[in-house]
Order: structure tokens, then sequence, then C-alpha cells
């Protein structure tokens, strides 16, 4: 039992339980949107019945009740407003319209909201309930999924953000088309979500299916979606993400602390230590992780979660917050500090869906023009039975190849370790930083003593072999400049060695961020380009020698 005016004021959502009862779509709109910002978006539709349509009642008297009992022209409302002051476009689903099927008149409202949005370069906010797409209007239904895809397809090459809310139910078609077709997906706390229900599931194929099967819940650890948030702090959280939907000024003032030190670009300023010394100060337990960063270095965070596949890899962190006021995409590889943290997060290798989570917010960063900053602290990529079925190599392959073209500025800092191809996966960048304790190598140490020593106790000669230290990177200019750590190391003092970091990264997005993409990309390629060049020269005998030396 509930009392009423509690449960309405709750926003339909039990005190007990935490259960989301399902809003209407003008309860929504009231819940979403600023107050005094709603601008409705009238909906002119037709009688249409086309295939003239009969089950145990004619189609022309299900639309004509569902109009009489919801007192909607159809199972959609759309609308301008605004959240937290950012202008938005909402298309909201109403399931008590036909169980919120998607028929002509729903895709048409869709596409129309998809193209004012694009009209007025506005984002997008889109709030599912459906059931699927709309049996009565036969095959005319199926169509609206590929008319509102190519709606949002739009929208990605206008470079417009788009974000979807789910709530519960939304299946079928709706799930299979614009739904999940969003930079952003985010449920409500049990909303379900998928292509086929669990009865049809249930009775097509006799699977029996898992405890909380295609809930929010269960949507996120596999992949899915990007976030839950309750109702209580969804209208904030959904203004933090839309005021980071703008385009990227013209540049980022530098951190005026300490400008001189903030990065070290000539290695007889660093001194000269062991490499194997080195080695084990990166891997140090109480170094800053990447969320300490981000919780030192940005303001409004949102991790975004899943590869939108089948898994969220725990030990890569992605997400979009404001650094010194810009925003920014924020990747980067996630260890802990005790053994629990460590084996909940892989011990910081990524997984195949990890790198797939980096390049999904990467394209997305590219679609809004937002700087990358990726964060590197790992012994590799994970190496296990599971990856490698799905695809370890191929993901990291597929990384660097994006990021060679990504049209923003990216900056990457080894923070602890940087470990083979799963560090330079999050390293291909305009400016490559690392900590003064930090490392990076082809190989770990260990691991080239015991392939080339035939030992793993020669670790330490390996590491003095491989030059695996800040000063000797430096020296070869794989990196480009080095982040002083405290005395003692960055574990010893987390808010100076952050305060090191921020001013290392605004010095180097200050410089980045005014270029223009084609500068941008021609610089990065052209500096990768240059590691190894002065050893070797493929001849083409077809070619002149004038040719040659031009």
């Amino acid at each position: 039992m509930l009392y009423g005016k509690r449960f309405a004021q709750a926003g339909r959502v039990c005190p007990e339980c935490g259960h989301h009862a399902p809003l209407t779509a003008a309860q929504q709109l009231d819940s979403l949107l600023d107050e005094g910002s709603l601008r409705l978006l009238e909906l002119a539709v037709s009688d249409s019945d086309p295939l003239e349509f009969t089950d145990t009642r004619p189609y022309a008297g299900r639309l004509a009740d569902a109009r009489e009992r919801t007192g909607l022209v159809e199972g959609v409302l759309c609308a301008r407003g605004r959240i937290e002051g950012n202008p938005v476009v909402v298309a909201v689903m109403d399931f008590r319209f036909l169980g919120g099927s998607l028929g002509t008149a729903v895709g048409e409202a869709i596409t129309g909201a998809c193209e004012v949005a694009l009209a007025e370069r506005t984002p997008l906010l889109l709030v599912t309930a459906s059931g699927g797409a709309r049996m009565q209007e036969g095959v005319l239904s199926l169509m609206q999924m590929a008319k509102t895809s190519q709606a949002l397809g739009q929208l990605d090459e206008a470079g417009i953000l788009t974000v979807s809310l789910i709530t519960d139910p939304t299946f079928g078609g709706v799930a299979a088309s614009y739904a999940t077709s969003t930079d952003i997906i985010i449920a409500e706390p049990g909303a379900r979500l998928g292509f086929a229900g669990p009865r049809v599931i249930a009775q097509t194929i006799k699977q029996t299916l898992p405890e909380g099967f295609q809930t929010a819940e269960f949507l996120l650890t596999h992949g899915i979606i990007d976030m839950i948030s309750p109702r209580a702090t969804l209208r904030p959280a959904l203004g933090r993400l839309l005021s980071m939907a703008t385009r990227r000024p013209a540049s980022v003032p530098p951190v005026q602390r300490d400008p001189a030190g903030a990065l070290i670009t000539d290695p007889a300023r660093l001194p000269e230590r062991s490499p194997w010394d080195c080695v084990r100060a990166a891997r140090e337990l109480t170094r800053p992780s990447t969320l300490d960063y981000a919780a030192m270095l940005l303001e409004d965070f949102h991790e975004l979660h899943g590869d939108r596949m089948s898994q969220d890899c725990p030990a890569l962190v992605a997400g979009i917050g404001r650094f010194e006021g810009q925003p920014v995409v924020l990747i980067g590889t996630q260890k802990g500090h005790t053994a629990g943290e460590l084996a909940e997060r892989n011990y910081g290798m990524p997984t195949p869906a990890g790198y797939r989570k980096a390049a999904r917010v990467m394209r997305l960063a590219g679609k809004l023009g937002l700087p990358v900053i990726t964060l590197i602290d790992t012994a590799g990529a994970y190496p296990g039975i599971e990856a490698e079925e799905r695809g370890q190599a191929v993901a990291i392959a597929e990384n660097l190849k994006l990021m060679a073209g990504l049209p923003v500025p990216v900056v990457a800092v080894v923070t602890g370790e940087g470990g083979s191809g799963g560090a330079l996966a999050l390293a291909f960048a305009d400016r490559v930083l690392m900590c003064a304790n930090a490392v990076y190598s082809v190989i770990s140490a260990e691991g080239c003593a015991a392939i080339l020593w035939k030992d793993p106790a020669a670790a330490p000669q390996a590491a003095e072999a491989l030059r695996v230290d800040a000063r000797s990177l430096l020296t070869q200019g794989v990196v480009d400049g080095v982040v002083p750590e405290p005395d003692g190391g960055a574990g010893t003092d987390h808010l100076r060695a952050a305060d090191n970091l921020r001013a290392a990264l605004a010095a180097s997005l200050a410089k980045l961020v005014p270029l223009d993409q084609m500068s941008l990309v021609t610089a990065r390629r052209k500096r990768f380009r240059s590691f190894g060049a002065n050893g070797a020269v493929l001849l083409d005998s077809t070619v002149d020698e004038t040719e040659r030396t031009r």
C-alpha cells in the first residue's frame, strides 16, 4: 500500500522498493523539461488503414478507442524545450496507445523530430516505451525502422548529440532501430529492452531465461547501455550531458600553476635512473588510477559503459566531463589499489570489449568535436582464451586505425605501466606524455627475460636493455614530454600529482585545440610515420632517381 500523493511527488517511484511505475508521455515531458520551456510540436494524422486490417476487431476501431482513452492522436508526443537550461528536441512514446507500437504515424513523428533537431542543430532526446512494430499496418510499419534509423544517421553526420531514455518495456522494431541507435543510451532502473521479448523466446525456442533477463541491470553488465539513472537524478544528469554537446571552443587557457615545470621536454633535466627501479615504481598500487584522476581533474564526469555488443570491460573506463571548462572525452585503463579491486578490474588488462568501448566513445568525441585524453596504466591487453575468441588483435588494430584519423585533439599519458600493443591502442595521439616514474615498452621486462634470457629472473637486465624509463623514451622521441611527480612518487601525494598532470594537459591542449582537423590528422600521421624512417628505405626500381630524391 502506497500513499498516493507521496507516490506522485516521487515521480511514481515506490519509496520502499524503488520500482519505477510507467509515466504517460505528458508526465514524462513535465518531469524532464524545465518549467515553462515546453513547446509541443503538433502531430496531424489521417485515419489511415492501409491494409483494412481486422483481427478480433477492425484496426480503425482500435485506433479510435486508443485516442479516446489516452487523449492522444498517436502513441508519441514531440516537443521543443530545455533541460537544465539546455535546448533539446524531445520525442516521448506512450505505451498506453496500442502498446506504444511503431506505426507509420509514430515513425513520421520520430523522423520529424530528428529533422527539427537537424535544422536547429539541437540535441535530440528519445524516450521509448514500445512492444514493437504495429502489426496492423503490415510491412509499412517495418519501413519505419529504416526511416528513423536514416534520420538518426543524418544527425550523426551533422555532429548533433542524440540520447535515448529506455523505459519499461522497449522491444521489437523500436529496440532494433532508434532506441539503440543514439550516442548515449540511458535506462530507468528495471526497464526491459530487447528485440524478442521473454515470452516469444520461451515459446519459440524453449530457452530458459536468466534471472533479470533483458532488464537495465542485465543490459549494463552485457555492454548494451551506458548508464542506469533513477528519475530523481535523471534531469540533472541529462542537463550535464546536453551541456557538453556544443562544438569545441577556439582555445583552452593553460593552467597558470607552475607553467614552466608543467612538462619536461629536455632529457637532460631528468635524472639517470635504473629502468628496473622505474618498473617497480610504475607498479606501485598507491599510484592514482584513471578514476582517481577523473575525480580530481574533471567536473561533471559521466562514465559511459559497454561495447554495444556483449560486454562492459571493467579494465577500461570511458566517459565525458569538463577539463578546465572544456568538454572532453576521458578514456583510461583502470587497475585499483587493493587485491580485490585489481581482480574486479582484471588487473587493468582490457578485453576486446574494452577496446571497442574506447573506439565507440572516441567516435562520439569525433562527432561532437571533443578533445580526447587517454590515461594508460596496463601491463598489456588481456591474453586469455575468451579475449582471443572475441578478436583481441582485431580490436587493437581497429583502434590504431581509428585514432590515426580521429579529427579531434588527442593527448595520451602513460601514468604507470605502458605495456605493448595494449597500451599503444590508446596512445596513437598528437601528444604522448608519460609520468616521471612510468614505463613504456614493447613487452614486460619479465616477458622479455623469459624469451631472450630464458630466465624471468633476468627482468632487471631486460628492463635496462629495453630502455623503458622516461628519460630514455624522451631521448628516443617516443614521448613528447614527461610529467614531474611528487617526491617519493605519485602515490605519496595524489593531489600534487593531479595538479602536475592538469598543468601538462592544459599546456598540450592549448596548442592543439585551435588547430583544424586536417592539420591535426596530418601532423599526427607524420609523427608516427617518422619512427624508424632513418633505418630503412624501400627502393622501387620503377621510380627514377629524380622522383625518389624529390
